[in-house]
């Protein structure tokens, strides 16, 4: 996942070349064709890129995740 100032520079990089992809994508080594045009979408829509959101909580707590070591050790393999 890219930070959001490298999108932005990205974005802008776009602007500045004349929304030509491949010379932007050329230029910085990144993104795909696809992503810059959807930052750029969002970059005039919003005037600004979105922050990403905050990370999602673990799938599984730490007991649970204790508790499938701890029967791994014993029975050297998964549940199933």
């Amino acid at each position: 996942m890219y930070s959001y100032e490298e999108r932005l520079r990205a974005v802008k990089l776009y602007i500045k070349f004349g929304k030509r992809a491949q010379a932007t994508i050329r230029e910085l080594g990144y993104p795909t064709k696809n992503a810059l045009k959807g930052w750029h979408r969002e970059y005039q829509r919003l005037q600004d890129l979105p922050i990403p959101s905050a990370p999602r909580p673990p799938k599984f707590s730490l007991a649970q995740k204790l508790m499938a070591l701890e029967h791994y050790a014993i029975h050297g393999r998964c549940v199933l």
